[in-house]
């Protein structure tokens, strides 16, 4: 089942509220001779993620299980991580798996010991899920205002938001009928760095983005996009403090293979306040959305902390989640 992203979670009754796990979705079967574990497109997972192989003995044959593959570190989750464990190499996948070991976070049955469970409304397989033993569960309420406090007492975990289920529906592959989410945005506070633009550089297409470091150096961070009506206030604010002779860039690979378009560096100077949703590695996981301009705030107190505040030691971890 796929998920359709909408901005608010449905309040009506007829709805069940889960965590957003930011792992690999997967679906364990033990319906052939050995163990596998499928991704969303049908690439084989298992080989990457040994340490899951001992879950095989809890299945009957002729059995699957919807979940998600997940790697926590210090009590959140840590996507990067999960990156890391797709290795060619068989010795580094092994060692690895002993040293950031991966669970398989179960939410839905769909084939029990031959037994067509998907099927069978939401409810009825939730009630199966939550009898098996053995397994890693991931919450499921119909009280929306525990969803939402999930969306916000979690966001420090590395959840990836919530997902809001209709009772009374069969798993539904391919469709996003029965199934919606919610993504939990936040803002930051990023100098910009400099600019790319436009094929024929009539206009700036991209302002780019860093923060400071505890040691004075800058970073970049990402990117966001100047619509049109943004234009003449870029003109205004940005271009003045263009750095022709810097030759740093911050160029990323084009994922349209359309070719890099032309960047100039700008003296760090103005600040903007952007929206953004995940940080993967040292970079915003997707664009952001220019929210402001902060005329307020000096370039210098930019720092790593937007993105990464200290953790509260008392904080609840992810095994929370878990009861």
């Amino acid at each position: 089942m796929e998920a359709e992203l909408v901005r608010e979670l449905p309040e009506a009754d007829g709805w069940q509220y889960e965590p957003k796990w930011d792992g690999f979705r997967g679906v364990l079967e033990n319906a052939g001779e050995e163990l596998a574990l499928w991704s969303r497109n049908e690439r084989p997972l298992l080989r990457y993620f040994p340490e899951l192989r001992p879950l095989g003995d809890l299945l009957p044959p002729d059995s699957a299980l919807d979940g998600e593959i997940v790697i926590t570190r210090d009590g959140v989750l840590d996507f990067d991580s999960m990156q890391m464990r797709l290795h060619p190499a068989e010795s580094r996948v092994r060692r690895l798996s002993a040293e950031i070991p991966a669970e398989f976070v179960v939410f839905d049955m769909l084939v029990w010991d031959g037994e067509p469970v998907w099927k069978l409304p939401l409810e009825e397989r939730r009630a199966r899920v939550e009898a098996l033993e053995g397994f890693r569960l991931s919450p499921a309420t119909r009280d929306v205002s525990e969803a939402r406090g999930w969306l916000q007492r979690f966001e420090a975990l590395g959840l990836d938001g919530v997902v809001a289920k209709r009772l009374g529906v069969p798993y539904l592959p391919g469709s996003r009928e029965g199934v919606v989410k919610v993504k939990e945005h936040k803002a930051a506070d990023c100098v910009v760095v400099g600019v790319r633009w436009k094929p024929d550089r009539s206009a700036v297409a991209t302002l780019l983005l860093g923060l400071y470091r505890d040691d004075g150096g800058l970073d970049y961070v990402g990117s966001c996009a100047v619509g049109a009506k943004m234009r003449d206030q870029v003109a205004t604010r940005v271009l003045p403090l263009l750095d022709e002779s810097n030759e740093r860039r911050f160029s990323e690979p084009n994922r349209w293979g359309t070719g890099d378009l032309e960047e100039t560096a700008v003296r760090p100077e103005v600040v903007v306040e952007v929206r953004y949703d995940k940080v993967q590695g040292n970079r915003f996981r997707h664009g952001t959305k220019f929210i402001r301009w902060r005329d307020d705030k000096q370039a210098r107190s930019c720092t790593w902390r937007e993105l990464r505040p200290p953790r509260d030691a008392n904080a609840p971890g992810v095994a929370e989640l878990f009861g």
